[in-house]
């Protein structure tokens, strides 16, 4: 069973290579981020038309995320627990049935939180909505962790977890994406039992995820890696391999991240 996480930044502007990547990789699953439109306007016949059952939680112009599943997905749940205010459109979870039983998937699109700082020094509130934003996807992953069932949260998570997953750590020092407090936030989320499939499975230097699209990022391999796969005992004790499809990268009109597809024995 493959699980994909894409940034597509805007499914509309990258409509033309996400049905091509579905339709080459047959991904069983695929978490999407950064669709930016609302739910009606979403492209569902087309992605239907390629086998999928869609689910999505967008929202105009910005943010938005969508599950795409070929078995049907049951207790949808749109929107991230802990704060009834918050109004961006940034996680949806599903059950994906399947004909062994069930996995749990999660899609996220986790805050930048960048100007970390605003004027007088103090921390912005994009950083601490960032932070905020991450304790309440623990405390979530910790209920869910409770039904002992594989569980996967895949997604752009705006976290580079070590040195090694940005070709140039001084550069991104004080970036939302690698403080010391975002590095805490993710590592709590971890240590409630939740494990980095890519640490699992490859865990070398300078396998990115992003290329910014300025300065030639791409063609000179600057990048980051700030999508992952975090899975429950039960997901990575079935878990088989992972795999970054970097090419999708240099194709026509292509989104700044690439697909990050993990395979399970599910």
């Amino acid at each position: 069973m493959k699980i994909a996480t894409w940034n597509v930044n805007s499914i509309k502007a990258r409509m033309h290579a996400v049905l091509a990547w579905l339709e080459a990789e047959q991904p069983d699953v695929a978490c999407l981020q950064e669709i930016k439109t609302v739910d009606e306007s979403f492209p569902r016949m087309e992605i239907e038309a390629l086998g999928y059952n869609v689910e999505t939680h967008g929202q105009k112009s910005y943010n938005g995320v969508a599950l795409l599943s070929k078995t049907p997905m049951e207790d949808v749940r749109r929107g991230l627990p802990g704060d009834d205010t918050d109004e961006q459109a940034r996680y949806i979870e599903a059950l994906v049935t399947t004909d062994r039983g069930a996995v749990r998937v999660g899609s996220i699109y986790l805050p930048n939180g960048n100007p970390v700082q605003d004027e007088d020094l103090s921390l912005s509130t994009k950083y601490l909505y960032k932070l905020e934003w991450m304790a309440r996807l623990r405390t979530h992953a910790i209920d869910l962790l409770k039904h002992e069932e594989p569980l996967v949260l895949a997604g752009d998570y705006n976290v580079i977890p070590r040195a090694g997953d940005t070709h140039d750590p001084r550069g991104w020092a004080g970036d939302a994406a690698f403080r010391q407090e975002t590095h805490d936030a993710y590592r709590a989320i971890l240590n409630i039992g939740l494990y980095d499939m890519f640490d699992q499975f490859d865990g070398r230097d300078g396998q990115y995820t992003f290329w910014d699209y300025q300065r030639g990022a791409w063609q000179n391999n600057e990048g980051i890696r700030i999508d992952h796969l975090l899975c429950s005992p039960q997901a990575i004790d079935r878990a088989t391999g992972i795999d970054i499809h970097k090419s999708t990268r240099d194709g026509v009109k292509p989104s700044d991240h690439v697909p990050v597809v993990g395979e399970f024995d599910l």
